[in-house]
C-alpha cells in the first residue's frame, strides 16, 4: 500500500511561493486519510454484522428443524452420558411355564447419610431408631458423630419409611434411588429362585446380582441387555408348586417330620413342573447361612437338590429292570428269596424278619424283598451295575439349572465290592438326590430313553439314549402298578389314576458311624398313570413318624405314600389330566379241543 504523506514537499514549497499556510495542507492530508480509515472500518464492520447475523439465522433455522422433529416423533427416555463405568441395574423378570411372575424389579429408595451436613444428630439417631427398630440408636449416633463423612443407614426403603424418615425434616438425611428384587408369591419356589442382592453400588443406583438359584445360574444372561428385557421362562407351573407345597408342608406336620421335598417330573422332556424342600424360606428376606451345626438344618438347604441320602428300595425296581433287559428273568421268573441270605460274614435279612420263601421277579417288588433283589444283583454282576446306574445318571452330579447342582453329587462305595452290589441293589451303600431318582425313574419308564432333568421350559425336547428296551419298561410299570393296588403302597393308590410306585424306608446314618434305630429317610417314588406315563413324583420325608396307632410307625408306606397321593389326586387335575378307568389287563385266550 503506497502511504501519501501529510507534509509533501511540493505543495509545500508551492504554498510558500503563494503565500499560503503549510499547515492547512497537512490538516487537509490528515483528514482526508481518517475518513478514508473510517470507510474501511465500516465495510469491516458491516461484513462480520453480516456474518453474525447469517451464523444466527442457521443456528435458529437447526433449532427450529430440531424441536419439529422432536414434536412429531414418538417421545423416548433421555440417555446420560457418562465417562465412568455404568452401573447396569435392570434386570429381566422370571416367569413360569405360563408366564407368570416368579421374579420382578420394583423401584425403591436407599437412606444414606452426610454426617457434615446433620443439624441435630441426636434427634436424627433417636427418630430413626424409631422407625427402623434393628437400628441401634446409640451406633448411629456414635457414626453421627464421628469422623464418617458419608454412611449407609438401609439399603432399601417401602414408601411409608420414606415418608417417615422424610418428616423427619434433617437436611442430612438423603435418599437414593434403587431397583430392588421383589418375589411377588413369598416362600413359593424359594430354593428355585435363590435370592439376589447388591453388587455395585452407587447413590444413583445399584446393579442388582443372584446370590444362589438360578438367579445366580442365568445372572450374566438376566442382566444382558441384548436379550431387550425378555423374561427367563422356568418349567415351574406356579399353581402346581403352590399346591403341592401346602400338602407337603401338612403332611410334614402331620407324619412328625423334621423336612420334607418332592419333585413332579415330566417322564418325556425332563421338565421338573414343581419342586419343593422344606423347611424354606422367602427370598424377599433371605436369611444368612449357618456357621455351626448340620447345614441341612438350614432352611437355605435344598433337600431336593443338595440333599444326598440312602433311598432304600426304592432302587430296586432299577435291579429288576436290569435283569429283564440282559434276559437273565422275565416278571414271572422264581427268584429263591429264603432268608437270611448269607454272604461272607453279612447277613441280608428282610424287613422284620420275615422270610418270603420263593417268589416271582413281580413279586419280589410288590413285596419289596431284599433277598430277592440281591440274587438278581449277582446274577448281573458289579461292572454291569454299575454301567447301568452311570447309564441312568446315579454315579454323578445332575446338569440341573441351578448353581446347587454340582454340590449334590451321589455318594457311592470307595469299592464296588459284591457286598456292595447286593446293597445298592436295595438302595443302602449309594446316597443319591431326589432329583437323581425322578430322572431315575423317568428315564427307565417313560418307554425307556434317557431323560435330563431342567428347570427350563422345554417345547421340543430332543429323545434320549435309550437306557432300556419298550417291553422292559412297561414290564417295569406293571410291577409298579402291582406294588400300589396290592404291595406295600397301598394308601398311594388314587382313583382315576392308576398310581405306580416303589417305597423306600432308610436308616438314617449317624455322623461318627452306624446307623440309627429310630431316624428314617422315607421315600416314595411314583408315575401316573402307570399304564400311560405322563409324570414322576418322588416324595421324601426325613425322620418321619406316624402316631395314630398304638405305636409309632415310620415306614414310607404309611408316612411318604399318603401324602404322594394326596398330591397327585389334587395336582393331576391342574395338569389337565382327566379321571379315567384303568384298561383292562390283556388277557390270553387259548383255544381247546374237547
Amino acid at each position: 500500500m503506497i502511504r501519501t504523506p501529510l507534509r509533501p514537499l511540493a505543495r509545500i514549497l508551492s504554498a510558500r511561493e503563494k503565500g499560503e499556510n503549510p499547515d492547512a495542507i497537512e490538516r487537509e492530508n490528515l483528514r482526508l486519510r481518517h475518513e478514508a480509515m473510517r470507510d474501511r472500518m465500516r465495510h469491516r464492520a458491516e461484513g462480520r454484522l453480516f456474518v453474525l447475523a447469517l451464523c444466527f439465522v442457521c443456528a435458529y433455522s437447526v433449532i427450529g428443524v430440531r424441536m419439529g422433529l422432536l414434536a412429531a416423533g414418538e417421545p423416548s427416555e433421555v440417555q446420560v452420558a457418562s465417562t465412568g463405568s455404568e452401573i447396569v441395574a435392570q434386570r429381566a423378570n422370571i416367569v413360569d411355564r405360563n408366564g407368570r411372575i416368579l421374579a420382578t424389579n420394583l423401584s425403591t429408595h436407599s437412606l444414606y447419610a452426610q454426617t457434615r451436613d446433620l443439624v441435630d444428630p441426636e434427634r436424627a439417631a433417636h427418630e430413626l431408631s424409631l422407625i427402623f427398630p434393628d437400628l441401634d440408636e446409640a451406633e448411629l449416633l456414635k457414626d453421627f458423630t464421628g469422623s464418617r463423612k458419608f454412611l449407609w443407614i438401609k439399603k432399601k426403603l417401602s414408601p411409608e419409611q420414606m415418608q417417615l424418615v422424610h418428616d423427619i425434616g434433617e437436611p442430612g438425611l438423603l435418599f437414593g434411588p434403587r431397583e430392588m428384587r421383589l418375589y411377588p408369591n413369598g416362600q413359593l419356589a424359594a430354593h428355585i429362585l435363590g435370592g439376589a442382592s447388591f453388587g455395585r453400588e452407587g447413590v444413583h443406583s445399584a446393579e442388582v446380582i443372584g446370590t444362589a438359584g438360578v438367579e445366580k445360574q442365568f445372572d450374566a444372561w438376566l442382566r444382558d441387555p441384548a436379550n431387550k428385557g425378555a423374561p427367563l421362562q422356568l418349567s415351574i407351573d406356579l399353581t402346581v408348586q403352590a399346591t403341592s407345597r401346602e400338602i407337603l408342608e401338612a403332611g410334614m406336620k402331620l407324619m412328625n417330620a423334621k423336612g420334607a421335598s418332592s419333585v413332579l417330573m415330566d417322564v418325556h422332556t425332563g421338565e421338573i413342573l414343581s419342586m419343593i424342600s422344606l423347611p424354606d424360606f422367602d427370598p424377599n428376606d433371605r436369611p444368612t447361612p449357618l456357621v455351626k451345626g448340620d447345614p441341612g438344618d438350614s432352611p437355605l438347604f435344598n433337600r431336593a437338590v443338595q440333599g444326598v441320602y440312602e433311598l432304600g428300595s426304592v432302587f430296586k425296581i432299577f435291579t429288576a429292570a436290569q435283569a429283564m433287559e440282559l434276559g437273565l428273568v422275565n416278571p414271572e421268573t422264581i427268584i429263591d428269596a429264603n432268608a437270611p441270605m448269607r454272604w461272607g460274614k453279612f447277613n441280608i435279612k428282610e424287613f422284620r424278619n420275615k422270610n418270603y420263601g420263593k417268589l416271582s421277579v413281580t413279586d419280589v417288588i410288590v413285596n419289596s424283598s431284599n433277598v430277592g433283589t440281591a440274587k438278581m444283583a449277582l446274577a448281573i454282576g458289579a461292572e454291569r451295575q454299575q454301567a447301568f446306574l452311570d447309564k441312568l445318571g446315579f454315579l454323578k452330579a445332575t446338569d440341573l439349572e441351578m448353581v446347587e447342582a454340582p454340590t449334590g453329587k451321589p455318594l457311592l462305595p470307595p469299592r464296588w465290592t459284591e457286598i456292595s452290589t447286593i446293597t445298592v441293589s436295595y438302595g443302602h451303600g449309594i446316597s443319591s438326590s431326589p432329583v437323581h431318582l425322578a430322572a431315575g425313574y423317568a428315564s427307565l419308564l417313560n418307554g425307556g430313553t434317557k431323560v435330563t432333568p431342567t428347570l427350563l421350559r422345554r417345547p421340543n425336547p430332543q429323545p434320549g439314549e435309550r437306557v432300556v428296551s419298550e417291553r422292559v419298561s412297561e414290564e417295569a410299570r406293571k410291577m409298579l402298578r402291582a406294588v400300589v393296588s396290592r404291595g406295600t403302597a397301598s394308601f398311594g393308590d388314587v382313583p382315576g389314576y392308576a398310581v405306580g410306585g416303589k417305597t423306600g424306608t432308610a436308616d438314617k446314618p449317624k455322623p461318627n458311624g452306624g446307623y440309627y434305630s429310630d431316624k428314617v429317610i422315607a421315600t416314595f417314588a411314583t408315575v401316573f398313570p402307570a399304564h400311560d406315563p405322563k409324570y414322576v413324583l418322588i416324595v421324601t420325608l426325613d425322620e418321619p413318624v406316624e402316631t395314630s396307632g398304638s405305636t409309632p410307625r415310620r415306614t414310607a408306606g404309611w408316612t411318604s405314600v399318603p401324602v404322594a397321593a394326596e398330591i397327585i389326586e389334587r395336582t393331576a387335575p391342574l395338569l389337565g389330566l382327566r379321571p379315567a378307568p384303568e384298561p383292562e389287563a390283556e388277557v390270553a385266550v387259548v383255544r381247546t379241543s374237547n
